[in-house]
């Protein structure tokens, strides 16, 4: 059974940089990240790409079913058996369809999600220092933010019931925060 690990946070947050360090330091965790797969498809030029763009450009969410398509691809064709996906869910909508996803899958258990926790300064400060692309500037970072903020009470509640959700201080050294999560997953693995 494929254990999987959900990583929240802000534009900004650390939580790509965080995933991506946990799944170095393990050769039994793969990581994926939202972001990182529509970028990829953006960047491939395809017709899939183009549409993923028209909406990740202006910092609006990429369409559920081309998330929860693109998600499950991922964790079934991981080479590992504990897989984290950072950036998702996004929205109480992809909240639900992953969760009815996983409810009739008996090859994939949602273990934890861990929100990496930052102010809305430190993740503006963060987007706008690295400046990755056309999506970086204040005008879509205050959007992402927006899209960000939105449904997050209800994706805390939501975990919260479940028991699976864990809040990470995401202002500490980067040291610090992929340590503390590092801890937390191998606990649960």
């Amino acid at each position: 059974m494929k254990k999987l690990f959900l990583i929240i946070g802000a534009p900004g947050s650390g939580k790509t940089t965080d995933a991506e360090l946990i799944a170095a330091k393990h050769k039994n965790i793969t990581h994926y990240s939202t972001g990182d797969m529509f970028r990829a498809e953006v960047a491939s030029g395809s017709e899939l790409g183009k549409t993923i763009d028209s909406y990740v450009s202006a910092g609006n969410l990429v369409p559920i079913d081309i998330v929860i398509n693109t998600i499950v691809t991922a964790i079934k064709n991981a080479p590992t058996d504990v897989v984290i996906i950072d950036g998702y869910p996004r929205s109480t909508e992809q909240m639900e369809e992953l969760d009815k996803y996983l409810t009739n899958e008996n090859k994939v258990s949602l273990v934890n999600v861990i929100e990496v926790e930052v102010s809305r300064e430190v993740a503006c400060d963060r987007v706008l220092g690295r400046a990755r692309g056309a999506d970086d500037n204040t005008e879509v970072f205050n959007n992402r933010m927006k899209v960000y903020t939105d449904p997050l009470s209800d994706i805390q509640s939501f975990y919260e019931k479940k028991q699976i959700l864990q809040k990470v201080n995401g202002e500490r050294t980067i040291e610090e925060i992929v340590n503390e999560m590092d801890k937390f997953i191998q606990s649960k693995i």
